[in-house]
């Protein structure tokens, strides 16, 4: 819940939360171009940022800790993420984005920052324990995995995790972006523009 937190209280700008600026576009106060400029430029801005997170993440070596346990389970996490069917990754990030909007939307009602707070905590609690896939919080975890996945450590780690060798043919940059970037940030435009957005508008 504190990415999302982060966002709702300091003010910065989330793409998949951004869906909801398609209600701005239904009443005509947001033309089409704006909305896909404003799209484009935060979508590409969380990118960067991921990016940069996963470069300042690896060099604290944290993924070495617990005999490379901790690394070995971003692996195993980024893995699953890559071998999942277009439909179910899709299905799940519309899931997701349902989810992340009703928290923003709920913390629209706060009035205090313990209002906003609370509001955003047991959506994002639900979407997270529920497995639903956020295409920003993916720009992170798959590009960990593929930093990682050369690890001698972290892939033993994982391996004795999963207790059978794992298979990383689809941990790439291409299997990243088919397999799982592209359905989940489909899903989560249509989950959030149209399941919250639409419907609340």
């Amino acid at each position: 819940s504190l990415g999302l937190i982060l966002v709702v209280i300091a003010g910065a700008e989330l793409f998949t939360g951004n869906t909801l600026i398609v209600m701005g576009f239904i009443e005509g106060r947001v033309r089409a171009r704006e909305l896909l400029k404003g799209w484009t430029i935060v979508y590409l801005g969380n990118l960067v940022g991921s990016l940069v997170m996963v470069l300042l993440m690896y060099y604290t070596a944290q993924w070495g800790f617990h005999g490379a346990m901790v690394g070995g389970k971003a692996l195993l996490i980024a893995n699953a993420k890559v071998n999942m069917s277009f439909l179910e990754a899709f299905m799940r990030g519309i899931l997701c984005n349902v989810l992340v909007c009703l928290a923003i939307w709920l913390a629209f009602s706060g009035r205090s920052t313990i209002d906003k707070i609370l509001a955003v905590i047991f959506p994002i609690t639900a979407f997270v324990a529920s497995g639903f896939e956020h295409c920003v919080a993916n720009m992170y975890f798959v590009p960990m995995g593929l930093v990682l996945k050369g690890q001698p450590d972290v892939l033993a780690a994982a391996q004795g995790m999963a207790g059978q060798p794992i298979m990383l043919g689809n941990l790439t940059i291409a299997g990243f972006l088919v397999k799982n970037l592209i359905p989940v940030t489909l899903g989560n435009i249509i989950g959030g523009s149209l399941l919250v957005g639409g419907i609340y508008w």
